[in-house]
């Protein structure tokens, strides 16, 4: 078994296996230029493998090792382009280039040199975070975090909205100018009464081109980095999975990986363009926006993979809980000489680096003046890839609420006619309404507008956490017809806060109450909100596949089993209340609670004891 290996590739294997690098977080290509500067002089070299030993023993990795091919033979590491040149990124040669974004801990070694000078350390957040947990700093995408404390690899504590509390590293983007444009234009408030104004400008206009600079290194050198990481699950990972076709099924692995290898061909041209704007010498003077301009369309196969990755992970999930499987992904890691980061952290890159385009051009926008021969260029590619940002946000958005949706309609009880996911997507917005009818006679119902059909429900007399199925309307045939106190001459009753649903084929109208004027408002709003959202969606070419709705149908019901309980699993709180509307479109980078799939795996499992944070600030030894 080992002479079909050849001696050589499983020596350097177990090699490798025995020096494998100690675990990273997912959130690899945060830190920027200006951070990582301030590493430690004495940090260690840039070699490939540190000598942290591997959890993993010995003679098993060396049993996983014999039943993984590598063709005999030692593969190139370098990237073929389309026309034949090579690009070979290898670690050796990146570690040597930029030590601060490949060396295990020196970003958190960097964090910590800069706060216990007395810097500002800030963050911006990649997508939401939302918790319940007042141990954990919620935030939105785009916020702004201090960090304070940066010694835990997963869970840093920092500050928002003056709350301090932990927050999941993965989840934000260091900046990368930290203080130098407050440092500096501290400095010359008291040098200004000394120097004149033309010497205080060439200072500020030298700090902004070093802090352009450091942004420009930034995009360049995690986008290197960024192709090596999918040249390592293409050739690592994909590549050995097609060979083992006992293990993986054509289906399993497209599940799995998605279009990842589009994605990486498409990344290989882009960086290679990015590479003719990229100024060596002079790196301020760049012209990088023309790039993204270009190739903006491209970027919308993003998209298609984060809509997979839902199902990529659950798939993966499954086949983790075999051990042969766990060996197998593990082996090919260390047979490519990847770093230590196990597939499904892999994985998740491609939605991370999507998410930190629209960051690093709003910051590299921010340090370009407008005279600058880039600044239009820049400016619309912000704008470009926000709008991209946008796009896979409201689409992944739609996914995580169809998961929802599907567990709310099985803890409805009695439900009649096509699932709720045939025709919508989204909930707009619930409340209780009287439902008056023809003969004068008054219902209490609890309604949930939807994209397309309102849904009536009514709660159980005895049980208030139950609700029953009453029906439902169309909302694309219906109009809405605000009416004012008074009595109505159709009806021939006195209304209140009342408003109709009008059918536009058979005039068959519906009438309903709310309790107070605030009440009724709110239901014109979303009514008017539901036939916008519907056009958007129509325009932006937003569909659900039929096989994503049945699979979260099936979820649904394997979790529910028949069960009344919320969609968060919860047997006590009512579904109206647990279905909660998303109010809310951002066009900044995906929203989600990190608890859901597609996230789950940038969450660290556990966080540190609030315990011993509270004791190290109030310990009056602390050196």
């Amino acid at each position: 078994m080992i002479s079909e290996l050849g001696p050589s590739t499983s020596e350097a294997a177990v090699q490798s296996c025995a020096r494998s690098p100690s675990p990273v977080p997912s959130g690899l290509l945060r830190s920027g230029p200006a951070i990582a500067q301030r590493l430690p002089s004495g940090f260690p070299g840039s070699g490939l493998c540190p000598t942290n030993p591997a959890p993993t023993t010995l003679a098993a990795i060396t049993t996983i090792t014999l039943f993984i091919s590598s063709d005999g033979g030692t593969e190139s590491c370098a990237l073929v382009d389309d026309n034949g040149s090579e690009e070979d990124y290898s670690y050796e040669d990146l570690c040597q280039a930029n030590p601060r974004y490949l060396q295990p801990g020196g970003e958190q070694l960097a964090i910590n040199e800069l706060i216990s000078d007395g810097s500002v350390v800030c963050a911006e957040a990649l997508w939401d975070h939302v918790t319940m947990d007042d141990q954990e700093l919620g935030f939105k995408a785009g916020d702004v975090i201090q960090v304070l404390e940066a010694s835990n690899k997963d869970w840093w504590w920092g500050r928002s909205e003056e709350k301090e509390a932990w927050f999941p590293a993965s989840f934000v983007r260091l900046r990368v100018n930290q203080e130098e444009l407050s440092e500096n234009s501290s400095s010359t408030q008291g040098e200004e009464q000394q120097e004149d104004a033309g010497t205080t400008r060439h200072k500020h206009s030298e700090s902004k081109q070093q802090m352009r600079t450091n942004v420009i290194q930034e995009i360049m050198n995690t986008e290197r980095v960024y192709i090596k990481h999918l040249k390592d699950i293409c050739e690592g990972y994909i590549r050995q999975c097609r060979k083992h076709t006992g293990m993986f099924t054509v289906a399993q692995l497209a599940t799995i990986f998605g279009n990842i290898e589009d994605i990486y061909k498409f990344q290989r041209k882009f960086l290679k363009d990015l590479e003719k704007q990229y100024n060596k010498d002079e790196p301020h003077l760049s012209e990088i926006g023309s790039c993204f301009l270009q190739h903006q369309e491209g970027f919308a196969i993003y998209s298609e993979y984060c809509n997979n990755h839902p199902g990529a992970c659950t798939e993966l999930s499954g086949l983790m809980k075999q051990s042969r499987y766990r060996h197998f992904f593990e082996a090919c890691r260390l047979l490519q000489q990847m770093i230590d980061i196990a597939i499904d952290g892999f994985l998740l890159t491609p939605v991370q680096k999507i998410c930190k385009y629209p960051l690093q051009l709003a910051e590299l926008l921010k340090y370009t003046t407008q005279e600058h021969s880039d600044y239009n260029n820049i400016k619309a590619a912000y704008e470009a890839m926000k709008n991209v940002a946008c796009l896979i946000n409201e689409r992944k958005r739609k996914l995580e609420s169809i998961d929802k949706i599907a567990r709310w309609q099985v803890s409805i009880v009695g439900w009649e006619g096509r699932d709720i996911l045939d025709r919508s997507s989204e909930l707009i917005h619930s409340g209780e309404l009287t439902r008056i009818t023809k003969q004068g006679k008054s219902q209490q119902r609890t309604f949930f507008l939807f994209d397309h059909q309102l849904v009536s429900c009514k709660k159980d007399l005895l049980r208030r956490d139950m609700l029953y199925y009453r029906g439902r309307m169309d909302m694309d045939d219906m109009e809405l017809v605000d009416l004012e106190d008074g009595r109505d001459k159709d009806w021939n009753l006195s209304v209140k806060n009342a408003f109709k649903l009008v059918s536009k084929t058979t005039d068959e109208a519906h009438l309903f109450c709310a309790k107070k004027q605030e009440d009724k408002a709110r239901w014109l709003q979303a009514c008017a909100d539901e036939r916008r959202r519907v056009q958007e969606d129509r325009e932006m070419g937003m569909e659900i596949s039929e096989n994503q709705k049945k699979l979260a149908m099936l979820n649904a019901q394997k979790a529910g089993h028949g069960k009344s309980k919320g969609y968060n699993g919860c047997p006590v709180a009512p579904p109206h209340q647990s279905l909660h509307p998303m109010h809310q479109r951002h066009v900044t980078v995906p929203t989600s609670i990190p608890q859901q799939q597609v996230f789950a795996l940038a969450e660290p499992k556990r966080k540190p004891s609030l315990f011993w944070h509270t004791f190290n600030k109030l310990t009056p030894f602390k050196k």
